[in-house]
Formats: structure tokens, C-alpha cells, sequence
């Protein structure tokens, strides 16, 4: 990747399986990764409002060194979360850096898209949904709804692991490659699957139904 960081925000497609790439940027970029007190990297199962706040006070903190760097992996980030996230995010630190690493960036809001620089990797065709997406498109209606039976499924803490739903999502559009027909059940289930009490069943069910079989 030869992109040059611009500016203190920025967003990459993927899982915590970038990281070593991320980290390899940032050492070319002349920051310390290994033993580095500034260095804060975090996965999270599901990005809160109170982790929002909490990234918020690590960030005022003055830096060990000449900065503090912040990459975080979150595969669910509901809306409430990224309003908090703003705060920090339109007038931050001179000294901070974030790096936030999501299945999409296109599922956040666009004010905070609107902030960020979008680094995209070369190699990174790691399959972060659990479906083959290119069967799904070339499956009968009820076959699909079928294959989406994995995907709904609730872990121990009874929550869906909405971080591969939105990479799914993703992979459909990307085969559908512009296809207006059935893209907008997609970009509709995108943009709500996030959101606290959404009805994640109904929403993928109307992508199952609505999309054309290709």
C-alpha cells in the first residue's frame, strides 16, 4: 500500500486479520508498535456507547512520546456509538491517531465517514462472512433463506454476530456489481441491522427475497 496517511481519522475494510499490514504501515510511517506505551489496540466482540466515551478520555491524555495511536477493531458499531465517537472526532488531540478497523465503512454514519481517510490493503481477500456469497445469488428464494439460518443464530450473551452479517451484505453488492435490482433491499438491511432493536430476521429475509438470482 503507498497511500500516505492524511489527517487524524482513518477507516479500513476488514477484521482483526489486517493488522499485521496496519502495523507494518505505521512502522514505515516512522511510529513505534512493539513496546510502545502511545500504542493502545483494541478488538472488540461489540463497540459501545461507554467504549466510545472510554476511547474519548484515553484520547485527552497527554502522549508518553510524540503521540498517541489508536486502532480499534470493532465488527459492530450501532449508531449511538459513533454519535459519541464525533466528539472526539471533530476537534481532536494534535498528538492522537485512529485507525478503526470494520467490516465496512460504508455502514457508519456519513458525518463520521465525512471525517476519516479510507485506507484499503492489497491482499486482504480473507473471507469474513460465513456464507459463500456467490452461492447465496445462485440459490432459489427458499434456499436462500435457508442459508441464512447460520447467520442468525445468537451466541451465549443472545446477540448476532453483526459484523458478519455487514460483511456479507457487502459481498452481495459487490457481485451484484451495480445491478440497481435488489441492491436497495441491501442497502436498506445495511444501514438498520446496526441499530438497537433492529429486526434483523425480516431484513435479511427481504434481501433472500428480493435480490435477482444470478
Amino acid at each position: 500500500m503507498s497511500t500516505r496517511l492524511v489527517g487524524n481519522t482513518h477507516l479500513i475494510a476488514g477484521n482483526a486479520g489486517v493488522l499485521p499490514q496496519l502495523l507494518s504501515l505505521l512502522e514505515a510511517e516512522g511510529m513505534r508498535v512493539q513496546g510502545n506505551p502511545d500504542m493502545y489496540v483494541r478488538e472488540y466482540k461489540y463497540f459501545s456507547v461507554d467504549d466510545a466515551r472510554a476511547l474519548r478520555e484515553r484520547a485527552s491524555l497527554r502522549p508518553i512520546g510524540e503521540r498517541r495511536v489508536f486502532v480499534i477493531v470493532a465488527p459492530d458499531m450501532n449508531h449511538n456509538a459513533q454519535n459519541a465517537l464525533l466528539k472526539v472526532l471533530e476537534e481532536p488531540h494534535a498528538d492522537a491517531i485512529f485507525f478503526f478497523v470494520i467490516p465496512a465503512p460504508e455502514m457508519l454514519l456519513p458525518t463520521l465517514r465525512s471525517r476519516a481517510q479510507i485506507l484499503t490493503f492489497a491482499h486482504t481477500e480473507e473471507k469474513l462472512d460465513s456464507m459463500d456469497a456467490k452461492a447465496f445469488l445462485a440459490a432459489a428464494p427458499q434456499k436462500r433463506l435457508d442459508m441464512l439460518k447460520p447467520l442468525l443464530e445468537k451466541d451465549e450473551d443472545d446477540k448476532r454476530d453483526i459484523g458478519k452479517i455487514v460483511s456479507f451484505l457487502s459481498s452481495l453488492e459487490r457481485l451484484l456489481d451495480k445491478k440497481p435490482a435488489g441492491l436497495h433491499a441491501i442497502y436498506r438491511a445495511r444501514k438498520y441491522i446496526g441499530d438497537k432493536g433492529a429486526l434483523v430476521k425480516p431484513l435479511l429475509e427481504q434481501v433472500a427475497l428480493l435480490v435477482p438470482k444470478i
